[in-house]
């Protein structure tokens, strides 16, 4: 995520270390450890709060395909039956 290693942890650790004193340094590694742990979750929760935004608009762009697959079938079924009714009204008046 921020590309930070082993030795950047070591030396972020050492100077923390300095500057607060033993005393309190497990106190302020736990709270950053659950800052971490809260930014974590709440960046896995905007991932998939995208991530479901994405697929409802591919969800959505399907079925407009499908209504639009739907309206020219039946455009196909009208224009055919009418052709049928076209044809029988035209044997009828040839007989």
């Amino acid at each position: 995520m921020f590309d930070i290693g082993f030795w950047e942890f070591a030396l972020i650790g050492v100077i923390t270390l300095i500057v607060v004193g033993p005393e309190r340094m497990p106190a302020i590694a736990r709270k950053a450890g659950q800052y971490a742990g809260k930014a974590k979750k709440f960046i896995a929760k905007i991932q998939e709060d995208i991530g479901d935004e994405f697929e409802a608009d591919k969800l959505k762009e399907h079925l407009n395909l499908e209504d639009k697959d739907s309206n020219i079938v039946e455009i196909f079924e009208e224009t055919k039956d009418s052709l049928n009714k076209i044809k029988k009204d035209v044997d009828s008046k040839d007989s």
